[in-house]
């Protein structure tokens, strides 16, 4: 397959033999896995094999095992799921959303198989194959474990298991990674976990969403959109990290962020990697980063995280927001059971009754732009929320911008169903860091009402530039046609060709320097297509 080509995202069934770790690459495991074995991988025995004080080492020295080294390496077409089984046939969770190479990750598992294996694959480019095996455990026994439990207060689910087994990272570079349960009796689930990077100078850093992944979370019957009846009035109000991940495990992480992945490592870029959760508590690897690209569905922020954020931004570090309804929920992070920031609180409509409302208004739970503490996203992507559901076509507006160099689009063509679920747009009279070029504008009737999605360009004064989507679907156009995801929306390999050569050029640009030192300006428009006065 050629590198450059397009479709570089479209599945292959090839095989693939195995790098020379001498591990069978997939061997007796189900077809077409992101794959690869890292030299040197060793499988775990029993549950605490290694969990030793002698398996507990330093975190080794930035600047080894960076990404951009593994985009060639040799992978595997033997990554997916094939029978996810019924929910307790197998499941688990990691005890830590991210780690430092070098550091150790417990996992919690249940299943009612007698032994599960666990298989570590790091997302990228791998010459087509999407993924690379750089760890395997040997069989390890199984338990079924019995449901989560509920914390009556906020309805917060928390499975409370014990550990099964401790992973040790030495060795994996820095990356976002599937963790793949097999169990014995031929279901699967994934664990997400992010090997998060130190330290972001001179690097395009991307930013995992594990709390919006959670908020969606239905494992054990809550999340914070319904209860188990169902209905909003009996959702959690505070989530856990401690319990599985509905569905296949990963199903946020797949549709929203793994195409985005794929493609920034197929680029050669350098890279690194974080959460919010991490950079709620430390922006470190903000420091001199060249660029911040939010993935396709991030919706749940701390005051902290967006802080942090503004701050790098206004600092000289390009930001790209690849989705739509972003930075729109207020969150908390508190205590979970052995770690802090295992939990994630969100009162909603409901925020009058969040602890925090007399005394810490700026830390209640409810919209960035509602009261108390009432801040608009828009002040930081430069686009407004509006709605879902909708599905419309991508009308382009500025044809001549760099961002859509070589993509052959004109002026007025669209591309049907880049726009959905959920939309963004210049808002007159929002907030907005500085005036912003609307480079895509797109007709759209929500909920009765005709409106617009828009993706919008703007610099700020430190030279960062500042790139909104306006549309969910856009990291899923990445794959549309291909049958790589199994939904596209109706998106086609045009549309799917359009969106990847446009993120091309935005995230070689943004890789560069504050994009105001070397991209043309911005054209303010809002005022003439929104007719109001400039």
């Amino acid at each position: 397959m050629d590198p450059t080509d397009l479709t570089g995202l479209a599945h292959t069934d090839r095989a693939t033999p195995a790098d020379d770790a001498g591990e069978h690459g997939g061997r007796g495991l189900p077809r077409r896995a992101f794959l690869g074995v890292c030299a040197g991988a060793v499988g775990l025995g029993a549950t605490a094999a290694c969990d030793s004080p002698a398996s507990r080492r330093t975190p080794p020295a930035a600047g080894r095992h960076r990404p951009e080294a593994e985009r060639d390496r040799p992978g595997s077409g033997d990554w997916r799921i094939t029978s996810a089984g019924p929910p307790d046939a197998v499941a688990g969770y990691t005890d830590r959303v991210s780690v430092l190479p070098g550091e150790e990750c417990g996992l919690h598992v249940s299943t009612t198989a007698a032994s599960f294996r666990v298989s570590a694959f790091r997302v990228g480019w791998y010459g087509g194959t999407y993924a690379r095996l750089v760890w395997r455990s040997a069989p390890v026994r199984g338990r079924a474990r019995p449901p989560g439990r509920l914390l009556d207060a906020t309805r917060t689910v928390r499975a409370r298991w014990p550990r099964t087994l401790t992973v040790g990272t030495d060795g994996w570079p820095e990356g976002a990674y599937l963790l793949r349960l097999d169990a014995d009796n031929g279901h699967q689930r994934y664990l997400p976990l992010i090997v998060r990077s130190a330290h972001g100078a001179g690097r395009t850093v991307l930013l995992h969403a594990p709390a919006t992944w959670q908020a969606y979370n239905r494992w054990g019957g809550y999340s914070l959109y319904d209860g188990a009846s169902g209905a909003y009035a009996t959702r959690s109000l505070a989530v856990s990290f401690d319990r599985p991940y509905d569905k296949n495990g990963a199903e946020k992480f797949l549709t929203y962020e793994w195409a985005a992945v794929v493609l920034a490592e197929r680029l050669g870029l350098p890279l690194a990697y974080t959460t919010g959760t991490d950079l709620h508590r430390d922006p470190g690897v903000l420091r001199g980063a060249t660029a911040l690209i939010c993935l396709g569905h991030d919706e749940y922020w701390t005051p902290e995280q967006r802080a942090h954020v503004t701050a790098a931004r206004d600092a000289g570090t390009n930001v790209a927001f690849l989705g739509a309804n972003t930075c729109f929920r207020r969150v908390r992070l508190e205590a979970g059971e052995a770690d802090e920031g295992r939990t994630v609180v969100c009162y909603k409509s409901s925020f009058r009754d969040d602890p925090c409302y007399p005394t810490r208004p700026d830390q209640v739970t409810t919209d960035f732009r509602q009261a108390p503490a009432a801040d608009p996203e828009s002040s930081l992507t430069g686009v407004l929320y509006e709605g879902y559901p909708v599905d419309a076509p991508y009308v382009v507006q500025a044809a001549d911008h760099w961002l859509h160099e070589g993509t052959g689009a004109r002026a007025g063509e669209s591309f049907a169903h880049l726009v959905g679920v959920e939309y963004d747009r210049v808002t007159p009279g929002a907030p907005v860091p500085a005036p912003p070029e609307i480079t895509a504008h797109s007709p759209l009737v929500h909920a009765g009402a005709r409106s617009h999605s828009d993706s919008a360009y703007d610099t700020v004064p430190g030279g960062a530039g500042v790139f909104a989507t306006g549309t969910m679907r856009w990291v899923e156009a990445l794959t549309a046609g291909t049958g790589e995801l199994g939904r596209d929306h109706g998106m086609d390999a045009r549309t799917r060709a359009f969106v990847t050569r446009t993120t091309e050029n935005l995230l070689r640009a943004f890789a560069e320097s504050p994009a105001a030192r070397h991209r043309p300006a911005p054209r303010p428009n809002a005022h003439r297509l929104y007719r109001t006065k400039a």
